[in-house]
C-alpha cells in the first residue's frame, strides 16, 4: 500500500479532552506515526483510570483516538521528563492543549523543547490564548460558544440563547491547529527551523461566525437569533410537508421562480408582497406561511423530488441513523471500519478530505490502550527490561 502523506512524521500527542485530540487525528489518519503520552494511572486506581475523560471503549474516545500509539509517562518526576525530552529531541511535531501556563511548569514548552530540537513544530490550543487577561482560565466548548456570539444567534427569536448541536468551537479550533501545523511544516521544508503555532476555543468560536462577524464589524449590525431561517437569504428555511420536514433554500429571483414552479405555486411569483428580494425579506413571516400551505399538501419525497428536478437545493431532515443509511453517505464512505481487540468489529467517523493519489485505507487501527506501547517506546529510545523496570516501579512509566 502506498505510504499516506504523513508517513515520514513523528509526532508526540499531549492532548486530552476534545479540541487537541482532533488536530492529532488529522496528522495520525494521514500517516504520522503518533505517540498518545497519557500519565500513568495512581495503584490506588487499579491502572484503569483514564486522565482523558470518558470510557476508554467507548464511542468518543474510539472515534478520537485511533491510529495512534499509547504510552504512560510521568512528565513531573525528572526520569519521565528526562524520556519525554529524548522523544522530543527527535520528534517533528508536538501537540498540547493544557492551559496555557501548565506547559511552562512542567517545563515540555516550546522554548525549552526548541533548544534540543529546533526543528521542532509546536502546536497548542487553549481555551482563550497564550497571553492577555484571560489567557489562564479554564476554557471548554460551550462557555466559547456562549463567550464568541454563537449562541445569540443560534435557535429560535425570543426563547433565549442556544448552544449548537455539536462542540464546534473544539472541533474547529482543533482543524484550524491541524492546518497551522501543515503550514509551519511547509515553511520548515524552506527555513529548516520549528516554531510554535497556536490556537483558542474563542479565536475559532469568532472565526466561526463568519458573515454574522462582518455584519457588526462592517455595518453595525448585531445580529439576532432566526431559528430555522437563514438570516439573510430568503426562502432559506424548513418547511413542513404531509409526513415531516424539508430543508428548501430559494434565495435571489432566479431560483425563487424555479421553487415557486416547481412547488406548483406560480401564483406567489407575482404576489406584490414577494415580488423582489427586499420584498421577501420584509415579508419572510407571511412568505414562510404561504409556502407550508403548500408543501403540506404532499410528501417530503415528493417535493425534494420536484425541486431537485428544478435545480433548488433542498433536502430531507434526518435524524443521524438516517444521515448514515442515505445512499449517497453510502457511496462516500464516511463510515470506517475498526477491527478492535476487544470490542470486535466497529466503525468511526472517517475523513472528509479525498486525495486522489493517497486514499485513505479500507479500514483504521484502534484506539490503543492505556501505555499499550510504552516498552516499545522505551525500547526504541534503548531503554533495557531492567530500566523499563525499574522506570515502572519508580512511577515514571
Amino acid at each position: 500500500m502506498t505510504a499516506l502523506p504523513l508517513s515520514h512524521l513523528t509526532v508526540l500527542d499531549l492532548t486530552a479532552h476534545r479540541a487537541g485530540p482532533t488536530a492529532v487525528r488529522q496528522l495520525a489518519d494521514w500517516g504520522a506515526h503518533v505517540i498518545k503520552i497519557e500519565p500513568p494511572p495512581p495503584p490506588s486506581e487499579g491502572g484503569k483510570n483514564d486522565s482523558m475523560g470518558g470510557a476508554r471503549h467507548g464511542f468518543d474516545f474510539q472515534n478520537l483516538h485511533r491510529n495512534k500509539k499509547s504510552m504512560t509517562l510521568n512528565l513531573k518526576s525528572p526520569e519521565g521528563h528526562a524520556i519525554f525530552m529524548k522523544l522530543a529531541a527527535k520528534a517533528d511535531v508536538i501537540v498540547e492543549n493544557y492551559r496555557s501556563d501548565v506547559k511552562h511548569r512542567l517545563k515540555v514548552d516550546y522554548d525549552t523543547v526548541a533548544k534540543i530540537n529546533p526543528r521542532i513544530i509546536y502546536g497548542s490550543i487553549a481555551g482563550f490564548g497564550q497571553s492577555g487577561p484571560d489567557a489562564a482560565r479554564p476554557g471548554v466548548d460551550q462557555i466559547a460558544q456562549g463567550m464568541g456570539g454563537l449562541m445569540s444567534i443560534t435557535g429560535e427569536p425570543g426563547r433565549g440563547p442556544m448552544r449548537v448541536g455539536i462542540p464546534i468551537a473544539d472541533l474547529t479550533s482543533g482543524l484550524l491547529l491541524a492546518q497551522a501545523i501543515m503550514l509551519a511544516l511547509y515553511t520548515r521544508e524552506r527555513t529548516g527551523k520549528g516554531q510554535w503555532v497556536h490556537t483558542s476555543l474563542i479565536e475559532a468560536q469568532i472565526f466561526m461566525l463568519d458573515f454574522q462577524a462582518s455584519r457588526w464589524l462592517m455595518k453595525g449590525e448585531v445580529p439576532k437569533q432566526a431559528g430555522n431561517d437563514h438570516p439573510t437569504s430568503i426562502p432559506t428555511g424548513v418547511f413542513p410537508t404531509s409526513d415531516g420536514y424539508i430543508n428548501i433554500a430559494a434565495a435571489g429571483d432566479k431560483m425563487w421562480k424555479r421553487a415557486a414552479l416547481a412547488l406548483g405555486a406560480q401564483a406567489l411569483i407575482d404576489h406584490p408582497e414577494h415580488a423582489t428580494p427586499a420584498l421577501r425579506s420584509q415579508n419572510r413571516k407571511a412568505l414562510n406561511e404561504r409556502l407550508a400551505e403548500v408543501t403540506r399538501t404532499n410528501t417530503s419525497a415528493h417535493w425534494i423530488d420536484s425541486l431537485n428536478k428544478a435545480g433548488v437545493p433542498c433536502g430531507p431532515i434526518n435524524t443521524i441513523d438516517k444521515t448514515f443509511a442515505e445512499p449517497q453517505v453510502q457511496h462516500l464512505g464516511i463510515a470506517r471500519p475498526v477491527n478492535h481487540p476487544a470490542l470486535g468489529e466497529i466503525k468511526v467517523v472517517g475523513q472528509p478530505i479525498n486525495l486522489s493519489d493517497y486514499p485513505q485505507p479500507k479500514a483504521l487501527n484502534p484506539t490503543p490502550d492505556l501505555g499499550q506501547h510504552t516498552e516499545e517506546v522505551l525500547t526504541g529510545l534503548g531503554y533495557d527490561a531492567k530500566a523499563i523496570a525499574d522506570l515502572k516501579s519508580g512511577g515514571a512509566v
